[in-house]
């Protein structure tokens, strides 16, 4: 609730401070008083336009300052403050303060935090409920009317809102599959074909790089043929080197035992044989590695040029065609296979919805069985209001699917007629403004504890009645502020007898200098501010009378 409001420099508020509570606050005083500006003042922690012809004559600036506590933070309200980043502790107020300069600009600050005018009214309907002459928020604004017949009906409104999000699932589901499969149903042919050409070549993971290998030792073999022809005629025959020695150590062997030095040689001469064995085997072998065949170097290079034709053409390395040949096999098989996927997908989608709608068929039974109750409900208000030729009519209209949403299926709307045979109309637009305050009065009676801002402001909801209405009024208030806080700007004596706490509001002028001030009233004061309002400038004994009898007939 709003616990204190600090106002600097205000049109015609110099300075004022003022404290509140729970119950019934009234702030009564003489027209033009300056009851208006309290409520600009109060306007610009909500969000208002911020005016600089509220900047008062000669200030630099004007300011004012709102703090809230509350017993729990509303869960609305702990979220609006996370989203825009504002730390706010258990207990802790939420304390509101708005600036406006002179020469134009104005800053927010939210827990001393820089705030955006856009939070100030995202926060606005969440803190306080304004009902003026201009109302143009709260119960007035249709957005709202459905929630609060849901909290009325006491309707199940989650489980709506999770079949909602489980049918939008399954749908999405069904589409994405839906559309996975016509993509690759349009693309099956050039699939098949695709799959064929690479079915046909059956490129294997490796194939790129032996292929090279072979081609580029084949390539090398064709180059060195003249070469390893002619060792070839120098190593074979009687007449070749290795032969020589062969045939010498035969010879040196018959006569090496006759001297140290001939059984050396014959040793150096034996390992010349080895080493040129050896480099006769090792030419033989290179030759069979080499070995050129034009048949076999042309087929590679052809297979090494087909494969590699075949990932440019599908934008792969060599390596990943098997893979694409799987993941196409993969999609012919998903397309083979799509329409029993789509059916079980299209069950899940029909079962989705049909929970959804279910549930959403019994909230709607429910609204419309607690619209009826509420109707009833307010009509058992008007007559008392001096309303009793209107008629109130919550109206629950069904919703085309296409706006079906999380909380159902139903448009809400609080209509009233205020003339025997007239039709329905918004809440807005009727034609008086008292009319309207009253008629919201009726209807926050009959909704009682559904919810709402903790704070309700109502100015002037008591213009143009007096008597038994204003006496109504005044009990109506009381009845809602018991639970709650309630302000209400009156000049009914008989709603200002109702409050818990009373507050004059008055304007002096000194010279050219006109100040507005607001003043909490003791016993004594209230009863002559009472007085003043049952009998004008000249306050008479039998006002004092008849409005000690107001006072204590509450």
């Amino acid at each position: 609730m709003l616990t204190q409001l600090a106002v600097r420099n205000v049109v015609l508020i110099e300075a004022l401070d003022l404290d509140f509570g729970r119950g019934l606050g009234v702030l009564t005083g003489e027209t033009g008083a300056g009851k208006s500006i309290l409520l600009d003042a109060l306007g610009l922690v909500l969000g208002n336009r911020a005016e600089t012809a509220l900047v008062r004559s000669g200030a630099d600036q004007a300011s004012v300052t709102a703090s809230f506590e509350f017993a729990t933070l509303p869960p609305a309200l702990a979220e609006a403050l996370e989203d825009a980043g504002v730390e706010i502790e258990p207990g802790e107020p939420l304390i509101i303060r708005r600036q406006i300069k002179a020469d134009g600009g104005s800053k927010a600050f939210v827990n001393d935090q820089s705030a955006s005018v856009g939070l100030l009214r995202n926060l606005a309907p969440i803190l306080v409920e304004l009902h003026g002459q201009h109302d143009d928020r709260g119960l007035v604004n249709p957005r709202g009317h459905r929630q609060l017949l849901d909290r009325f009906a006491g309707a199940d409104t989650a489980k709506v809102a999770r079949n909602w999000r489980e049918w939008q699932k399954a749908s999405e589901a069904l589409e994405e599959a839906r559309a996975a499969i016509d993509a690759a149903s349009a693309e099956q042919d050039l699939l098949l074909a695709h799959l064929a050409e690479l079915t046909e070549i059956a490129p294997q993971a490796g194939e790129e790089a032996r292929l090279a290998e072979q081609r580029a030792s084949m390539q090398k073999g064709e180059r060195l043929a003249g070469d390893l022809e002619e060792l070839r005629h120098i190593w074979e025959g009687s007449e070749s080197p290795l032969s020589e020695l062969r045939t010498a150590a035969r010879r040196l062997d018959r006569i090496a035992g006759e001297h140290k030095l001939l059984a050396e040689a014959l040793a150096a001469l034996d390992r010349a044989i080895l080493e040129g064995t050896e480099a006769e085997e090792k030419l033989e072998e290179a030759a069979e590695a080499l070995v050129h065949d034009p048949a076999a170097l042309d087929a590679a290079e052809t297979r090494l040029f087909d494969l590699r034709a075949l990932a440019r053409k599908h934008r792969c390395e060599v390596d990943e065609l098997p893979d694409k040949m799987r993941e196409m096999r993969s999609q012919l098989d998903a397309i083979e296979g799509g329409e029993a996927q789509l059916d079980a997908l299209r069950i899940a989608e029909r079962e989705a919805f049909d929970a959804y709608e279910g549930a959403a068929v019994r909230l709607r039974k429910a609204r419309k069985a607690a619209a009826k109750t509420l109707d009833k409900a307010v009509a058992a208000e008007l007559a008392p209001l001096k309303l009793d030729a209107a008629r109130f009519q919550t109206d629950v209209q069904p919703l085309p699917q296409e706006k079906w949403g999380p909380t159902g299926m139903d448009a809400v709307e609080f209509l009233i007629a205020t003339n025997p045979g007239a039709d329905f109309a918004p809440l807005n637009k009727i034609a008086s403004g008292g009319e309207l305050s009253r008629f919201i009065l009726a209807l926050k009676v009959a909704l009682a504890e559904q919810g709402g801002a903790a704070t309700m402001i109502f100015d002037e909801i008591d213009r143009g009645v007096g008597g038994a209405v204003a006496s109504a009024i005044g009990e109506r208030l009381a009845r809602l502020a018991s639970d709650g806080q309630v302000l209400v700007v009156t000049h009914s004596p008989q709603v200002a007898a109702r409050g818990r706490v009373h507050y004059q509001i008055a304007k002096a002028s000194s010279g050219t200098v006109t100040k507005t001030s607001v003043v909490l009233l003791d016993a004594a004061q209230r009863q002559e501010e009472i007085a003043r309002m049952l009998s004008g400038a000249e306050i008479t004994p039998e006002a004092r009378a008849q409005a000690d009898r107001l006072l204590e007939g509450v």
